[in-house]
C-alpha cells in the first residue's frame, strides 16, 4: 500500500504530533508499506530528505511554533502526486491538511484525518485569547475537516468533542503507540543518569517528583508547583524537577521565587529526545495537573519507564491511571498530598510499583497502534 502522511509539524520539532507520525511511519514501512512524509520546513526553503518532503514555510507567529506556507504549486506535490498513493493520512487541521485536500481531491483517494489536539485548550495563545472565541474555533474545526472520508482519534474525549462540535464523519478511537523499548535504561544509560544527578544537586534520599513536556499555560504547573511548597512541610527532602522548556517558563520560574522554593524546583530546560527515558529513571514519581491532553503521551511513557503518575482528573486518561496501582488521578490539593505520601510509603516496594507501571501500557506499543490503523486504511483502499 503507498501511504501519504502529512503534518504541518516533524523533526527537527518535538511534541506529541511529531511522535505519533514518526512512529506510525517507521512501523508502516517495518510492515512492508511505502510511505512518505508532506511536511512544513523550518528553513527559508523546500528539500526532500529520504521519504520525507519538506514544504518551504515561514513562523506564522499565530501561536509559539506555528507555521505558514504560500507554498501551493510545489514541485514536490507535483512529484507526489506522480507517486499515487493509495490513501492519505493527514495529521493536522492547517496548511499541510490543504495540500492533504488537493491531493486527495486530484487523485481521487480516501482521506483519514487524526485528530491530535483539543484546540480550545489553546486559545489562550492566539492573541490572548481575544480574537477567536471557544464556539468559533469549534466552527473552524468542524469545516477544516468535515470533508474528509473518516477521523482518528486517541482516546473517548476527543471523540466526544468532535462530535459536541457537530462533527459528523465516522470517528475510530485508535489510541497512539510509542516505542516502549525505548524506556528500558541500560548499564551505560544509568551511567549517565548518575552524572545527570549529581549536576542537578539531587541527593540518593531526595523523593524526585517530575513533569516532563511542553511547558505552557494550558499545562497547569503552576499547580503543581503550588503543591509542592505544601508538601514540604511533610516531606522535608522533597524535590521537582521540571524538564522542558516553553513559553510559559518565565512564568513558572518567577512563582518559584515568590514562593522562595527555589531548592526545591529544578528546571532542566530542553533535553535531547536521546536522554528523556534518562530523565524519567531520575524520578520517583511523575506529576501533572493538565487537563488539555487528547491522550497523554508522556504519562505512557512515565508508566513504560516504570514510573507511577498522580495527575489531575481527566477523562482523557481514564482506564490508563488505575489508582492505588499504578498511580492516582486527583481533584484537590488535598487528594494530591495523600497520592503523593501514599506513593512515597510504597517506595519500600519500588520494583512492585515499577512492575505494574510497566504492564499497564503495553497496550500502547507501536505494533498495536500501527496494526488498528492498517486495518482502518484497508476498509477504504481496494485491493
Amino acid at each position: 500500500m503507498k501511504i501519504l502522511l502529512t503534518t504541518d509539524t516533524f523533526r527537527p520539532s518535538i511534541n506529541g504530533v511529531v511522535i505519533s507520525v514518526e512512529n506510525l511511519y517507521k512501523q508502516l514501512v517495518k510492515m512492508g508499506h511505502e510511505v512518505r512524509i508532506l511536511t512544513l520546513s523550518f528553513s527559508g526553503y523546500s528539500y526532500k530528505e529520504g521519504d520525507i518532503y519538506y514544504i518551504r514555510s515561514f513562523n506564522a507567529r499565530i501561536y509559539p511554533g506555528a507555521r505558514g506556507t504560500f507554498s501551493y504549486r510545489n514541485r514536490f506535490i507535483k512529484e507526489i502526486i506522480r507517486w499515487s498513493p493509495d490513501i492519505v493520512h493527514s495529521h493536522t487541521e492547517f496548511c499541510t491538511l490543504i495540500h492533504a485536500k488537493h491531493i486527495r481531491n486530484t487523485l481521487k483517494l480516501p482521506h483519514i484525518h487524526t485528530y491530535h489536539t483539543m484546540y480550545e485548550d489553546y486559545l489562550y495563545y492566539i492573541f490572548k485569547g481575544k480574537l477567536i472565541s471557544k464556539r468559533r474555533a469549534m466552527n473552524i474545526i468542524k469545516r477544516l475537516i468535515g470533508s474528509v472520508d473518516e477521523i482518528i482519534t486517541p482516546t473517548q474525549k476527543a471523540k466526544k468533542s468532535l462530535i459536541s462540535y457537530g462533527v459528523s464523519k465516522p470517528i475510530s478511537i485508535i489510541p497512539t503507540g510509542i516505542d516502549l523499548s525505548k524506556f528500558k535504561i541500560d548499564n551505560k544509560q544509568l551511567e549517565r543518569a548518575k552524572e545527570i544527578k549529581k549536576s542537578l544537586g539531587l541527593k540518593e534520599d531526595d523523593k524526585i517528583l517530575m513533569f516532563l513536556g511542553r511547558l505552557g499555560k494550558e499545562k497547569n504547573i503552576d499547580e503543581i508547583i503550588m503543591n509542592v511548597k505544601d508538601l514540604k512541610e511533610d516531606i522535608n527532602n522533597i524535590k521537582m524537577l521540571v524538564v522542558g522548556g516553553g513559553p510559559y517558563m518565565d512564568n513558572l520560574k518567577k512563582l518559584v521565587k515568590d514562593l522562595e522554593i527555589e531548592e526545591s524546583i529544578i528546571f532542566t530546560g530542553m533535553v535531547s529526545p536521546e536522554e528523556v527515558p534518562i530523565y524519567y529513571s531520575l524520578a520517583n514519581i511523575f506529576v501533572t495537573a493538565s487537563t488539555s491532553e487528547t491522550q497523554g503521551l508522556t504519562y505512557i511513557e512515565a508508566l513504560a519507564s516504570g514510573l507511577p503518575v498522580v495527575c489531575r482528573y481527566d477523562e482523557a486518561v481514564e482506564g490508563l491511571i488505575q489508582n492505588g496501582i499504578n498511580g492516582y488521578m486527583y481533584n484537590t490539593k488535598e487528594e494530591f498530598k495523600n497520592s503523593i505520601k501514599d506513593l512515597i510509603n510504597k517506595n519500600d516496594d519500588l520494583e512492585g510499583l515499577r512492575i505494574k507501571a510497566k504492564e499497564s501500557v503495553k497496550r500502547f506499543s507501536i505494533d498495536v497502534f500501527a496494526s488498528e490503523v492498517e486495518r482502518l486504511y484497508s476498509r477504504y483502499v481496494r485491493k
